[in-house]
């Protein structure tokens, strides 16, 4: 298959959203990550995501539509305080799963009774959601479990050759996925951490719970599950000091390894590592999130054998980041317990 690219202008649009009404898959920017959609109602249409991504079947996808008065359409309900969460963070990073009412593919929803649904705060994204008047199952545009797209190139990179196009709208701005929420009980549960974080929404919904894991046997959300995120050399977690963090550099290069390293500003200047990458400082997450999957990226490009990466406060949006930064480490995390 030959896989197009093109500028987000209104022709482009045009034949983006053709190709999804004929039941092909395209990748979108959104606020977030880029997507890659297809349309939410037809299994033909869904398989092609799962085929493209390599993604496990019964890791269940997040429905897109364009604006709040589409989501009773493929729901159940909407409880008053799911109402409540819908009408403070939609548009926006913001996923909420409530009970199905089977109109989505059960592809879709990976055969639960329960859907994921967000409305992006990206203007080419809400644009071609409407012209193609469908709802888009999209998850990230990137092959499954390597770190989400945060440009079209990094689309270009994983998926050429596997979907019909790709609309380049630049670089992402939250740059971590949505923050997704189980609405369905008394009690919201976050699911999964992201752009909108814990102390907004209690601020809206007042007693708000976290899931206990990071991996379900049947995950009603994306992220629950299976190994995410991962760069093509090892990660690894490094939670300490300056010093810490450089004995464990100089560790891995006296065994013969190049080193490559994820850390803040100004830490990143001062250690002695092979390659470095500066993903932004601690005095700013939002900074860090937004630069975080370029980061991962960034390395496959280079030949080193091992990342190491530094830790941030899981407070605000470094619930996302350390999040995201557990699962691409597959769980591997150096802490300096004499601290």
């Amino acid at each position: 298959m030959k896989t197009e690219k093109w500028d987000a202008s209104k022709q482009s649009l045009i034949k983006a959203a053709q190709l999804l009404n004929d039941q092909e898959v395209v990748a979108f920017p959104t606020e977030t990550v880029y997507g890659l959609g297809a349309d939410a109602t037809s299994e033909v249409a869904v398989s092609k995501i799962f085929k493209a991504k390599g993604r496990p079947s019964d890791n269940p996808l997040i429905v897109h539509v364009h604006e709040p008065n589409q989501i009773k359409h493929y729901v159940r309900e909407i409880s008053t305080m799911a109402q409540k969460l819908i009408d403070h963070f939609m548009p926006g990073p913001f996923t909420i799963i409530l009970k199905s009412n089977g109109i989505v593919a059960d592809t879709v929803t990976a055969n639960l009774d329960t859907v994921a649904i967000r409305i992006p705060d990206h203007e080419i994204g809400r644009a071609l959601i409407q012209e193609a008047n469908l709802p888009l199952a999209a998850p990230s545009a990137n092959l499954s479990g390597k770190p989400s797209p945060t440009t079209a190139e990094h689309v270009y990179q994983d998926l050429y050759g596997r979907i019909a196009g790709i609309i380049d709208g630049g670089a992402t701005g939250v740059g971590l996925e949505s923050t997704v929420v189980d609405a369905t009980g008394d009690i919201p549960v976050i699911l999964r951490p992201g752009g909108v974080t814990k102390q907004q929404i209690e601020k809206v919904a007042g007693t708000v719970e976290l899931t206990g894991s990071l991996k379900e046997k049947q995950p009603k959300s994306p992220g629950m599950k299976y190994n995410h995120y991962e760069p093509d050399a090892p990660l690894v977690l490094i939670d300490g000091d300056q010093t810490f963090f450089q004995n464990h550099i100089k560790t891995y290069q006296q065994a013969g390894k190049k080193v490559g390293i994820i850390a803040s500003k100004p830490i990143v200047d001062q250690l002695q590592a092979d390659i470095s990458y500066n993903c932004g400082s601690k005095d700013n997450l939002s900074e860090v999130a937004a630069n975080l999957y370029f980061a991962l990226r960034y390395f496959n490009d280079t030949n080193v054998d091992i990342i190491l990466a530094e830790t941030y406060p899981q407070e605000g949006i470094g619930d996302a980041i350390m999040n995201r930064l557990t699962k691409a480490a597959t769980h591997r995390h150096i802490q300096n317990t004499n601290i």
